[in-house]
């Protein structure tokens, strides 16, 4: 079933039992993902669709964003990017590159809404992290995500147990290429390096930022050619996983 349709009736659904007020009603967000073969409040580092890998982007969006979809678009990749709601700058202010980006078969998550490392805060500022980008997101799109990823990759349990009663899916990185270690071009090649060691050791989930300049005019460049070169797909995460796109989003909770 297409995304679209498949949203118009689960906005319906949930509309029907939507909570009032701020509550978390999670078993009404249960019902909503309960079909999705992908669990929720678990750290997932790897895809199980073989010949896959899953290029994706934190902290954005931002000014380079579409030069990236833009190189993406001429090799026929997708990703997945994990945006803030305030961060480098307002998700409100970059409506546009948002809409551009799920327009063109990319997979949006969410990164929280200011880039906060989760396991500093408690418990309601933790939802409220990710309860305020969801309204950024239903104001441009009308739906949000049901894919994350904490940011600086820290989680515990307390982060997972309230990612769980959000219904979120928990996404880390098996190839991590510290792209913002090596953000000047004489160095951006340690960067790929690690990439190419870690994708030989299986690694199939892959964390880069957008929000850095020779990332997206380098980087992704020797990326993409090494991809091309194993064989294998550039895919969405929720692909890479075998999710069906109608459970990559939501329309309420």
């Amino acid at each position: 079933m297409h995304f679209l349709t498949s949203l118009v009736l689960l906005t319906s659904t949930l509309s029907q039992a939507a909570p009032t007020g701020n509550n978390l009603n999670t078993n009404t967000i249960t019902k909503a993902i309960r079909a999705s073969p992908i669990p929720v409040g678990t750290l997932i580092t790897h895809c199980t669709t073989p010949g896959t890998i899953a290029l994706t982007f934190d902290d954005g969006p931002y000014i380079y964003t579409p030069q990236l979809l833009d190189n993406l678009a001429k090799n026929g990749m997708k990703a997945t990017f994990f945006l803030n709601g305030n961060n480098r700058g307002s998700i409100d202010a970059s409506s546009q590159i948002v809409q551009r980006t799920f327009a063109e078969g990319h997979q949006l998550g969410s990164h929280t809404w200011n880039h906060a490392s989760l396991d500093t805060l408690p418990y309601a500022e933790i939802v409220q992290q990710m309860t305020s980008l969801e309204e950024s997101f239903k104001r441009i799109l009308g739906f949000f995500p049901t894919y994350m990823r904490p940011p600086y990759l820290v989680q515990t349990p307390a982060v997972l147990g309230a990612m769980a009663d959000l219904g979120y899916h928990v996404i880390g990185a098996s190839v991590d290429t510290k792209d913002y270690e090596n953000i000047t071009p004489d160095t951006n090649w340690i960067s790929f390096e690690k990439f190419s060691r870690e994708v030989d050791a299986g690694g199939t989930i892959v964390l880069a930022h957008d929000v850095h300049q020779t990332t997206v005019e380098i980087l992704v460049n020797n990326m993409i050619a090494d991809v091309k070169r194993r064989g294998l797909r550039a895919v969405t995460v929720g692909e890479c996983l075998g999710d069906p796109s109608e459970y990559w989003y939501r329309a309420g909770r």
